[in-house]
């Protein structure tokens, strides 16, 4: 608390979001043009393997998705608990989560983090997943979002 009083800034202010969002939005926008670029097209092949007919089909991913993946799971934003995200919003569909992307607000950085943590994580256990938010496009669009709310509230530099 004292810390709080001191350092002038609140916690859950728009200076204090700004401040907690900068550096985990800056490691993904890299990826924007990207994720842009393959909305709409499979980013990950299933290889069943040409000489054996009886092996089980796995997806192989474009290293560029590893990458994003890789970089989501650095920026320690990734929320284990999405699936509250999606039910406190009332989230059942992708147009539900473009919806809410929409008309998300800095205090909904959370929740769009929650966006790009469904898929995230989602995928280290349901392949298709990491596909699903990028051809749906709910990954570039929640981090652009991000991205737009933290420039407008005073972070030019992204």
């Amino acid at each position: 608390m004292a810390d709080q009083i001191n350092s002038g800034v609140n916690e859950n202010s728009v200076e204090d979001i700004v401040e907690r969002y900068r550096e985990p939005v800056k490691q993904l926008v890299p990826y924007l043009p990207w994720l842009k670029e393959n909305m709409d097209r499979q980013v990950a092949q299933n290889y069943s393997g040409s000489e054996m007919n009886r092996t089980i089909p796995f997806p192989v991913y474009d290293s560029n998705l590893l990458s994003f993946v890789k970089a989501a799971q650095a920026t320690g934003m990734m929320d284990r608990n999405w699936p509250y995200v999606y039910s406190r919003n009332h989230l059942n569909t992708t147009k539900d989560e473009h919806l809410f992307i929409e008309e998300a607000q800095i205090t909904n950085m959370d929740e769009l983090f929650g966006i790009v943590s469904k898929y995230v994580l989602s995928g280290m256990t349901r392949g298709s997943a990491w596909s699903e938010g990028v051809m749906n496009g709910s990954m570039y669009l929640a981090i652009e979002k991000m991205r737009s709310l933290l420039r407008y509230w005073g972070e030019r530099e992204l």
